[in-house]
């Protein structure tokens, strides 16, 4: 009787939650997707999803035009297998969040996709990541974005004196930017002050020229300052 019951009304006997929006249009067709007694499986959802088309036309041929992170490079093509299942869930539910949605298996793209990160994500442009020439995977992981692993000895490399905890000058973890004034108590007024009788206007980024905790601080281009005077 269960059994007759989850055939006739598989929307209410068995439905795990709401579906997503993507898919509301299909009402109570739980068959659509679903194989009785198997489940969902890929080969359903390329019925009407044509792996060629995915993030570039809609399952009705419409041409996507997306702005933001979701116009990045379309990478459901260079994909090893369409195992749609292992990141999609046509079910919402009713406590769907970032932390219960499935993560995407680097595992499934092909080989020399998985070696150039630039094919599905958008070059960085930020000061961090400016002239950087090294792997992503120097910094990053495929499990996780954040938080990136840095090597001062190979990169942004300070001496000694520096080594501190990353939150010593990175506020709430953030590497895009860095403080001083972790360890130097200096008054905003006099840095000022000093700076410009310098002739230096340019005085946020304190290790464009003060690379060491000792010695004299080096201009870009590699002056040294000493007694108000630039030498080679």
């Amino acid at each position: 009787m269960i059994i007759a019951l989850a055939f006739i009304y598989p929307h209410l006997m068995v439905s795990p939650g709401r579906l997503a929006p993507g898919h509301a249009q299909l009402g109570t067709d739980c068959f659509a997707c679903h194989t009785p007694l198997l489940g969902a499986s890929a080969g359903r959802c390329v019925t009407c999803h044509a792996v060629a088309d995915i993030s570039l036309r809609s399952t009705t041929g419409v041409a996507l035009t997306r702005t933001g992170p979701a116009a990045r490079t379309p990478f459901h093509q260079h994909l090893v297998a369409q195992n749609c299942l292992a990141c999609h869930n046509g079910h919402q539910g009713s406590g769907i969040g970032r932390s219960t949605r499935m993560t995407f298996s680097h595992a499934l793209l092909q080989p020399a996709t998985q070696a150039s990160c630039a094919t599905c994500h958008t070059a960085p442009t930020n000061n961090l990541h400016r002239g950087l020439t090294a792997a992503c995977s120097t910094c990053h992981s495929t499990e996780r974005w954040r938080p990136a692993t840095l090597d001062h000895t190979r990169f942004f490399q300070l001496d000694g004196d520096h080594n501190a905890p990353c939150a010593t000058c990175h506020v709430n973890n953030d590497t895009s930017r860095y403080t001083c004034y972790g360890c130097h108590e200096h008054q905003q007024d006099r840095i000022t002050i000093k700076h410009l009788r310098e002739g230096i206007r340019d005085f946020q980024n304190c290790v464009s020229c003060h690379r060491s905790a000792h010695g004299e601080p080096e201009r870009p281009g590699g002056r040294e300052r000493r007694s108000g005077r630039e030498r080679d």
